[in-house]
């Protein structure tokens, strides 16, 4: 079985995110997206809120598990049996990143490969900070995440 792992902070989860899960579904067959508990960062939402809008707007896609996690992606892998991490890319300068990550990850535990999706064109530009600096001045975010996240996000500001 291929058990891949598509780790981030998800704050909020984006209509890239949710493109990069759709595609990576269907190449393995389970696929956990796993929530990190950052506590360097600053988030909007708990990792729990994170989890829960996560699991309404996957709740279509059958081999998608939802979890959160903190720690090394690797151990977390492993822990779940998984053999591949996917990470999306959006832009050359993701790429640099990404890579150097990819590596450390196959030197810790060689029997994990990560796996990279370049980003529909058409969210390319997008991240989780751009929608929250769009919200947070009360612009639309409504073409850059689902609609039920819509929602959580003006409940969070305090937005109508």
């Amino acid at each position: 079985m291929k058990v891949g792992i598509y780790p981030g902070s998800f704050d909020p989860v984006t209509k890239g995110h949710l493109d990069i899960i759709e595609r990576s579904s269907k190449m393995i067959d389970k696929l956990i997206v796993a929530v990190l508990n950052n506590n360097s960062k600053s988030p909007l939402f708990s990792v729990e809120e994170r989890v829960n809008m996560l699991r309404e707007v996957t709740k279509g896609i059958d081999n998608v598990v939802v979890d959160s996690f903190s720690g090394l992606t690797v151990d977390y892998a492993q822990r779940n049996h998984a053999n591949i991490i996917v990470r999306g890319l959006r832009a050359v300068t993701d790429f640099e990143y990404e890579l150097q990550m990819a590596q450390t990850n196959r030197i810790m535990v060689n029997s994990i490969d990560t796996i990279f999706l370049t980003t529909s064109l058409q969210y390319a530009y997008l991240s989780s900070s751009i929608v929250k600096e769009v919200a947070v001045n009360n612009g639309d975010v409504s073409k850059f995440v689902p609609e039920y996240v819509v929602k959580k996000i003006q409940d969070k500001l305090n937005i109508s």
